[in-house]
């Protein structure tokens, strides 16, 4: 999912984002969320609960530890970092440039997001404790270069970590991993440009609209002015930055362009109404005419260019571990299913006497299923991480990524028919975790048929 944008230098205070519902909501400059459940145990009847923890998975919720962020940025594009006055205060435990997001800090998040969840999904957006739970758990800094005291983290560690996080809240986790992936396209701008955006932290959010591009772009003495309208800017209501997508020409070339823009520049459109992932914020923006620096953009083209002596995370190709980070959130939410289906069956049929077969055909099957798309996309994630990359290792990484969410969603939709008419009720946690896998399957990068051509032309030739 990508972003929205849109700012008339509208002048609020540090901290807040603008509606055009007429509407502020304060904010630490990250994710939205709602609150008030651990992860340990699960009433099957409660949406605002989360799901007993699986065998294999993290275990039991902990307690908060604090970190706060005692800087902030008023404008870094020229590369130099302005200190203000605003503290962003992130609960839980904060991570060092080295820590791959550790369990006790993505159970914390989730333990936010358990006890905001109802909040978050009528606002359709991230609380902002939840949002400042996720970049504290070390998110918005995984893919960061570490010379900015990021974690240039791996594709293990961030399925792992989005999959358990999504356990709670898919929308959650849907703006977690793509704060992530949305800092490693980042890593591929100009120096000055990651300077503009990491010199005070590596914790900074950035929510995008890449794909398709969107808006217009002319060019200036010093780079490039952008206007208009980009849907679909999942987290947006929490990000520092947005990363936003026009078609440009260069020497009569078409390109796709994407541009770095302060969030200050912006106007969050409350626009996003969902079946699924309701959560997420994925709201458009609007960009009435923000001057962008050269060195705050870069093409796609470019992130297909490995940068050089680059940690591993950035000298991989886009398509390599695209569809593994949209379907990470879709796994954590089908194993939730799953978890709370199986909970509510033993506490009806006890030790079996009323157990149908229809019921244990339906365990089995769907059991089997979501094993099998976690180890497909461990796969997918082992190999973005180490393997040689080829033509043929992007396409199979993408049919596996692809074929993993749909087994998610196959599983997913037969628990929630064979569970009857209580899963329909509208407080049922088994209805949102169905509503968020079939909306998260439906993402464009998910899509069966084109990653079926890719492979096809992978093994056979185009």
């Amino acid at each position: 999912m990508t972003t929205d944008a849109d700012h008339r230098h509208d002048p609020k205070p540090p901290g807040t984002t603008a509606h055009r519902d007429g509407h502020r909501a304060t904010a630490t400059g990250h994710p939205d969320g709602p609150a008030t459940t651990g992860t340990a145990g699960h009433d099957p009847g409660r949406a605002d609960t989360a799901p007993a923890t699986l065998p294999g998975r993290l275990a039991t919720a902990t307690g908060p530890a604090d970190g706060n962020r005692a800087t902030d940025t008023t404008d870094r594009r020229d590369g130099h970092t302005t200190t203000g006055t605003s503290t962003a205060h992130r609960d839980g435990p904060t991570p060092t440039g080295t820590d791959q997001l550790s369990a006790e800090s993505v159970r914390h998040a989730a333990k936010v997001a358990g006890r905001d969840l109802d909040e978050m999904q009528a606002r359709h957006r991230l609380s902002t404790e939840t949002a400042a739970a996720v970049v504290a758990a070390g998110f918005a800094r995984h893919f960061v270069p570490r010379e900015f005291g990021g974690t240039a983290g791996s594709f293990a560690a961030l399925l792992s970590a989005s999959a358990e996080l999504a356990r709670t809240c898919a929308s959650t986790a849907w703006c977690a991993t793509l704060y992530a992936a949305h800092g490693r396209f980042a890593g591929y701008l100009p120096a000055p440009g990651q300077r503009a955006l990491w010199a005070g932290s590596p914790d900074v959010p950035i929510a995008a609209s890449i794909m398709p591009p969107q808006g217009e772009a002319e060019r200036t003495a010093t780079g490039w002015r952008i206007r208009g309208r980009w849907a679909f800017a999942s987290g947006a209501d929490h990000a520092e930055w947005l990363l936003l997508a026009c078609r440009t020409q260069d020497a009569g070339r078409p390109e796709h362009r994407l541009f770095a823009v302060p969030r200050a520049e912006a106007e969050v459109l409350d626009s996003w109404r969902s079946l699924g992932m309701r959560a997420t914020g994925s709201h458009a923006v609007e960009v009435a005419g923000a001057e962008v620096p050269a060195h705050l953009t870069l093409t796609m083209d470019d992130l297909a260019r490995p940068r050089p002596g680059a940690e591993r995370c950035h000298t991989v190709p886009p398509l390599l571990a695209g569809a593994l980070m949209f379907a990470a959130p879709a796994l954590g939410a089908a194993e939730a299913a799953l978890a709370v289906w199986s909970a509510g069956l033993a506490a009806r049929t006890g030790t079996g006497a009323g157990r149908s077969a229809e019921a244990e055909r339906v365990l089995a099957r769907s059991s089997a299923e979501i094993g099998a798309a976690r180890l497909l996309l461990e796969r997918a994630a082992d190999r973005a991480d180490h393997a040689e990359v080829t033509p043929l290792l992007v396409a199979e990484n993408r049919r596996d990524s692809v074929a993993a969410a749909q087994m998610c969603a196959a599983a997913t939709d037969r628990i929630f028919r064979a569970a009857g008419s209580r899963a329909h009720a509208e407080d049922s946690a088994l209805q949102r975790c169905w509503r968020d896998v079939s909306t998260a399957v439906s993402h464009a990068a998910l899509g069966p048929e084109s990653a079926a051509a890719a492979y096809a032309a992978a093994v056979l030739g185009a």
